[in-house]
């Protein structure tokens, strides 16, 4: 079977976590939203399920903050930074298919308050040393 080259948006208002394929953006209110990059969905093949750790759980970074299960195999989702979890979206753990099609928006995964931000953002990259990363691992790769 013929490999589909990755074809995605990498929006340049957040950061990223190359290592993870992840993403976290900043919000006006000092809390965070973080999620799944499309390429990091787009490499994990269709969600069936998405599961957050519980509310008031202390994320570290690389741990786990919840679980997507995939049609072939269940998989952590290492956390970007280090946050205190103030919700997962139970909108994303309801309707899994948000996490793939819409993982910048209502797909997000978790939302909380960072408690390394000033440290921990040294380790993330922007939009455009993302894509970049991207292009290293799949050459073909095209952004809207």
């Amino acid at each position: 079977m013929a490999h589909t080259p990755f074809h995605g948006s990498i929006p340049d208002d957040r950061l990223y976590c190359p290592q993870y394929n992840m993403w976290v953006q900043a919000q006006d209110n000092g809390e965070v939203l973080v999620g799944a990059t499309s390429f990091g969905t787009f490499l994990a093949g269709e969600i069936i399920a998405f599961t957050s750790k519980p509310k008031g759980a202390e994320v570290s970074l690389g741990r786990g903050m919840g679980t997507v299960e995939c049609r072939k195999t269940v998989l952590a989702v290492h956390a970007p930074i280090s946050f205190l979890l103030l919700e997962g979206n139970e909108l994303a753990e309801e309707r899994p298919r948000m996490v793939n099609t819409d993982p910048y928006g209502t797909g997000w995964m978790a939302r909380g308050t960072a408690t390394a931000w000033n440290t921990e953002t040294l380790t993330l990259v922007d939009a455009a040393a993302y894509r970049q990363h991207i292009l290293k691992l799949e050459p073909d790769a095209s952004f809207d």
